[in-house]
């Protein structure tokens, strides 16, 4: 490369050189941890990468057709001493790595609490744990305080030196919680709830983002999250409580909605459980809850709710079960043993589903074909 080329370089080296490298010099202490196993394992691999890059241009150089003073030895074919540098040195850079890797995968994994809030600074004992819900709209952030009683959109903030529990889940589709300079990214699933502790040791402005796309709106998908002293944080937090809205569900449903580059909201109060519902998807009046379902699943239910049943149903009282049979008898469609997947249908399964389960001695469970079993002789 010509010096010319080379000069033409350096003003666009000095603009790099001014690039804010956060995940290599975020401001938490389990992103600091996540960044230094970045730089050793870059190391770990360079002793293989830079070495190779050097021998290939000295190779190279060495044995060029001109040179008529390097060794010549066309039958050369096997060296037990190149074989084990060859082997040996990768080798055990993959062990020191899947070592470091396995160690720091459980240590950090964003489900455990944190147990330190530094280096050789151990979370105090009396330190009580910020939890934060999240939630990622289409196309926002919606964080809820609720041991305040306030929730915001697109703005987040909370204490330095204290540990931080977020509960993160979606209203829609999957997307990914992420603020660099705090911790990694965790996803968010509608449905499920997914956790990151993380400890904020600096005061300041932090970006985070959506890292999955998820639609039309994603490149406006932004927060900012604030790391306050305690002071800082109690007054932010009086500040919500004085000048923010109410969001109940409706406003939810509202919030809910696809919308782009939303500023930043703030909500004075919650409706008690909110995000429970939001977590369950049943925000809806009278929507049953996915934990409602499961609970009727682990009752014996098949998952039939909200389907309307018209054919015939036969009930056995005393067995607590229903065959639920199709146009013609004979022809079992399915089992019922749950009243609120039928619900009015026959209304002795109601009443009698409702009421307390029968002891073991009164339940005279259907043999075969409702018929008693026959006595041995």
């Amino acid at each position: 490369m010509s010096r010319s080329r080379l000069l033409a370089l350096l003003p666009l080296t000095a603009a790099l050189s001014g690039c804010d490298l956060v995940v290599l010099n975020p401001s938490g202490d389990v992103a600091s941890q996540q960044g230094q196993l970045v730089v050793v394992s870059t190391l770990l691999m360079l002793l293989i990468i830079v070495p190779v890059m050097a021998l290939t241009v000295l190779f190279a150089w060495r044995y060029r057709q001109s040179n008529t003073k390097a060794r010549y030895e066309p039958e050369w074919d096997h060296s037990t001493q190149l074989e084990l540098v060859i082997w040996a040195a990768p080798l055990l850079i993959i062990i020191v790595l899947g070592a470091l890797t396995w160690m720091t995968t459980h240590l950090l994994d964003p489900y455990r609490p944190i147990e330190r809030i530094a280096a050789n600074r151990p979370v105090p004992a009396e330190a009580k744990t910020l939890e934060i819900d999240v939630v990622a709209l289409d196309w926002k952030w919606l964080f809820l305080y609720p041991e305040y009683g306030i929730a915001a959109v697109n703005e987040v903030a909370a204490p330095v030196d204290r540990p931080i529990r977020f509960n993160i889940t979606s209203s829609s589709v999957m997307n990914s919680f992420y603020i660099p300079a705090l911790a990694g990214q965790i996803y968010a699933m509608p449905g499920m709830q997914t956790q990151l502790h993380a400890v904020i040791n600096q005061p300041g402005a932090y970006k985070g983002f959506s890292a999955n796309y998820s639609g039309a709106g994603f490149s406006g998908m932004r927060f900012t999250f604030h790391g306050m002293v305690d002071g800082g944080f109690e007054r932010w937090v009086s500040e919500v409580k004085a000048g923010g809205g109410a969001l109940d569900r409706n406003g939810y449903l509202q919030l809910e909605r696809p919308s782009e580059n939303e500023p930043v909201r703030r909500y004075g109060t919650v409706e008690a459980g909110l995000f429970k519902a939001i977590l369950n998807m049943c925000v809806e009046p009278g929507k049953m809850c996915m934990n409602d379902m499961a609970a009727i699943d682990a009752r014996g239910g098949l998952g039939m709710a909200g389907i309307h049943i018209t054919m015939p149903l036969l009930y056995d009282k005393h067995a607590r079960r229903g065959a639920v049979f199709g146009p013609e008898p004979r022809d079992v469609i399915g089992i019922c043993t749950v009243a609120e997947l039928v619900p009015g249908l026959v209304p002795d399964l109601v009443a009698d589903l409702a009421a307390p389960e029968p002891a073991p001695e009164l339940a005279a469970p259907l043999l075969g074909a409702g018929l008693p079993r026959p006595s041995t002789p």
